[in-house]
């Protein structure tokens, strides 16, 4: 299975997820799964289409967050968007290639619905991720 690394107790990240593992990451307690990768970055990646029919087979909530250049203002909504959905006793799963784009969209959102800088930095840090690309925005 892929690694998952976890940002706290409901928020998880990684790199490319299959379709194939959707009945594990829900047996893991994932209830939501945002892709944060666009279609066709690499060909032998699965669609969006693909991973949403799996999800949802599962029992598992789906959102396509797609983040090619950069992190903008649309993405961020919609990141806090899905951290607000997030019912009590979830856990959310944003993937990309690395889990970088996800942790980096994470911590926007989160620092914007009022966590403190120094908490999502220790999170990120604590996951293996910096995040000063995103310094200004936080």
């Amino acid at each position: 299975m892929t690694e998952l690394k976890p940002l706290d107790d409901r928020i998880l990240v990684a790199g490319q997820i299959a379709a194939g593992e959707m009945e594990e990451l829900r047996r893991h307690g994932v209830t939501m799964i945002v892709n944060n990768r666009p279609d066709e970055e690499e060909p032998d990646q699965p669609g969006s289409a693909e991973l949403e029919a799996a999800a949802e087979a599962a029992g598992i909530d789906y959102r396509h967050i797609p983040i090619a250049r950069g992190l903008g203002p649309a993405q961020i909504e919609e990141m806090q968007g899905v951290l607000s959905e997030l019912g009590e006793g979830g856990k959310l799963l944003a993937f990309c290639r690395s889990g970088m784009r996800s942790c980096l969209a994470w911590a926007v959102a989160a620092r914007a619905q009022g966590a403190s800088r120094e908490e999502v930095e220790a999170k990120a840090a604590q996951a293996g991720f910096s995040l000063a690309t995103v310094d200004h925005l936080l």
